[in-house]
């Protein structure tokens, strides 16, 4: 898994190369920006969001009180670090419905420009053909539900593991892992589809290379740490070297 991590990793690095070396730059500023602009908002009012759950949880059920009365600087500090853990949990969960939406919504744009890096990769003409570039679309469609269903599963199981003292510290870091790894799974998916896989074929063939899906979905959310650049560099970016490190998996 670790090797494929890296291939993954190293795929960015060869993504932007591609990028400059076809000239691809309307395929990755152009829908980059709009995600940027929809990212930026989603991300204030999703803060604001967590902000009043939390509150909620700590002022109307009576804890602040409680733990005012004990007038211990230990549970303090201990549930001071659950409610930074707990806003951390509910802010992947909102990007995580945003980052689905935005897949669901932003398939046409992605499955073509996979479409197009791996027919140059291969060295083939990039045809257009409609009734494939829809069935490509409606498949990008689907499988971003299924994951989007999945995935939230998963993270509101590890939201109330969050609750627990210490035992919840690890939350984010378990909640990030399946958050790369179903990012990556839908940026690799479209490889998949071109290789005449079906959808159990492809959960089964990702499955077994989960390296190549948490790598590609780890620098896609590490690229966000780059303000404005990241986000709108970031969507484009992952597509291309998902793309890429499947083409080097399939060489091997």
């Amino acid at each position: 898994m670790l090797k494929e991590i890296v291939i993954s990793i190293q795929a960015y690095i060869k993504a932007h190369e591609f990028i400059r070396e076809h000239k691809l730059w309307k395929w990755i500023i152009i829908p980059g920006i709009c995600y940027a602009i929809l990212f930026g908002f989603s991300m204030y009012f999703f803060g604001k969001s967590a902000n009043s759950v939390i509150n909620y949880l700590t002022i109307e059920t009576g804890l602040q009180t409680w733990l005012n009365k004990l007038e211990s600087s230990l549970l303090g500090f201990l549930f001071t670090v659950g409610g930074i853990i707990l806003w951390l949990i509910l802010m992947l969960l909102y990007f995580s419905l945003f980052k689905y939406i935005w897949l669901i919504v932003g398939a046409p744009v992605f499955s073509y420009l996979s479409e197009k890096t791996s027919a140059i990769i291969e060295g083939k003409e990039s045809s257009f053909e409609m009734k494939q570039y829809l069935s490509d679309v409606a498949r990008g469609i689907k499988m971003a539900a299924r994951n989007t269903l999945w995935q939230t599963v998963y993270i509101f199981s590890i939201f109330f593991i969050s609750l627990l003292p210490v035992i919840g510290w690890a939350s984010p870091i378990l909640a990030a892992l399946i958050e790369c790894y179903y990012y990556g799974f839908s940026m690799l998916d479209y490889s998949c589809e071109r290789d005449k896989m079906n959808s159990a074929q492809s959960i089964e063939f990702i499955g077994q290379h989960k390296g190549l899906a948490i790598g590609n979905g780890m620098v896609f959310y590490l690229m966000h740490f780059a303000l404005v650049i990241g986000w709108v560099l970031a969507p484009a970016y992952a597509v291309i070297a998902g793309t890429i490190s499947m083409h080097q998996i399939k060489q091997k």
